[in-house]
């Protein structure tokens, strides 16, 4: 059953600005605002890009150096990660490049 606008037309499903469906069941590098980061599964995610990692391990910063992570972790387990604080999502096994839509090509 498809919900109407005050238009008259149909709503339009919300889709993800991210795929992430490609990084499911693997294991991914998330940043937090605040600087923390983690390692994790990724199990599940929203269009708000809420994350569900398993086997999470957040790797700790060094208190004298905020902006350096030590090899200090601490495993978590399962998390719900807030997609409001996420700030970058990587896949640990690599980067896909991508074309720099900044740069006019002549």
């Amino acid at each position: 059953m498809a919900h109407n606008d005050k238009s008259g037309g149909e709503k339009k499903k919300k889709e993800s600005i991210v795929d992430l469906s490609k990084y499911l069941e693997k294991a991914i590098r998330i940043k937090f605002q605040g600087g923390r980061e983690a390692t994790g599964t990724l199990k599940g995610y929203d269009t708000l890009l809420n994350l569900v990692l398993d086997s999470t391990t957040e790797y700790l910063r060094d208190p004298d150096d905020p902006y350096k992570v030590t090899e200090d972790s601490r495993q978590l387990g399962l998390v719900v990660c807030r997609g409001t604080t996420i700030i970058s999502i990587c896949p640990v096994d690599g980067m896909e490049p991508i074309a720099n839509p900044f740069i006019q090509h002549e």
